[in-house]
């Protein structure tokens, strides 16, 4: 069963009358075509209207959405399948938050990273909540040099909510591992894409979010800090999350107008999760046109670009 969010109500209203004018129909010969045109209709303009005019917030709760696709559903779907994940840091362990291997997008070879979440609690658990550990960037790290190797192209899909903050990752140095990430993929000799495909907070995303190209899903968000913490922060209380979302600015046409990003790619009416596949083919396009672009450029070209293009960041005038 499809699980709405609070703004969603009036599309499960219509839902429900969809579902209700259906059962009649199947139960006696009551003509119902002319009733399900009309909700059919009032739900697309209903869907429209709720979507075209989203607050930041509810972007937020859209990439939260427990429906919404995963960073293995991403990858699975795009290399059909064809894909190879590889584990562990040659130091630690293997953080099961962060994901990453080789897999074939139409019949060349690609490096797949990113965190990943849990659908329910023991895969939550089991993931620690899309939110890795020091060995996680390090095996991320350890990719990325692999790849670099053999020159392929890196793919880093983000979602998280941010790097686990736990006394044993500060000890195992966190701090380190992200900003050893941060210095070692700007000079990286390969292409690299970085996508948020859900949410993209604060270290944690950056971790694995230097690329040639960076790029947003339409509802995701990428911000030094959730709206909630921001909140918490400002006004010692979750009440204005609202209120911080909007001030963080931190939705994708906020983040491409500050020039923080390279583009947004837009989902299907509903969000990434009421047509996945859509949303697949999508991302595949987006992914293949991007390493296509990239690869016309020698090395240290996109070398000079990607320091430049992030030196600038931050540059008042």
């Amino acid at each position: 069963m499809r699980t709405y969010l609070d703004f969603e109500k009036p599309i499960e209203e219509i839902n429900i009358d969809i579902d209700k004018t259906n059962e009649i129909g199947a139960k006696g010969k009551v003509d119902i075509s002319p009733t399900l045109k009309d909700l059919n209709e009032k739900l697309e303009s209903t869907t429209k209207d709720i979507f075209t005019n989203l607050t930041p917030w509810q972007r937020v709760q859209l990439s939260r959405h427990p429906e919404r696709p995963y960073t293995l559903d991403y990858i699975k779907a795009i290399t059909n399948g064809d894909f190879l994940e590889l584990h562990g840091d040659r130091n630690v362990k293997d953080d099961k938050a962060m994901i990453g291997g080789f897999g074939s997008v139409d019949g060349n070879t690609v490096m797949f990273i990113g965190q990943q979440k849990g659908r329910n609690t023991k895969q939550r658990n089991f993931r620690n909540f899309g939110m890795a550990n020091p060995e996680g960037y390090r095996k991320a790290l350890r990719l990325m040099k692999l790849a670099e190797k053999f020159n392929k192209p890196i793919v880093c899909l983000i979602d998280t909510p941010g790097a686990y903050p736990g006394l044993e990752a500060e000890e195992r140095g966190q701090g380190e591992a992200i900003a050893r990430n941060l210095y070692e993929m700007m000079i990286l000799k390969v292409p690299v894409i970085c996508i948020i495909i859900g949410e993209g907070a604060s270290g944690g995303a950056l971790g694995i979010g230097i690329g040639d190209k960076v790029l947003m899903l339409e509802n995701t968000w990428y911000s030094v800090i959730s709206p909630e913490s921001c909140s918490s922060i400002l006004w010692r209380s979750w009440d204005y999350k609202e209120v911080a979302a909007e001030a963080l600015k931190l939705t994708g046409k906020d983040m491409l107008k500050n020039k923080l990003i390279d583009g947004i790619i837009k989902e299907p009416l509903g969000g990434a999760h009421a047509e996945p596949e859509k949303m697949y083919k999508k991302l595949k396009t987006e992914i293949k046109r991007h390493i296509s672009k990239l690869n016309e450029l020698n090395p240290q070209e996109r070398i000079d670009k990607r320091i430049e293009k992030f030196c600038k960041m931050g540059v008042y005038k």
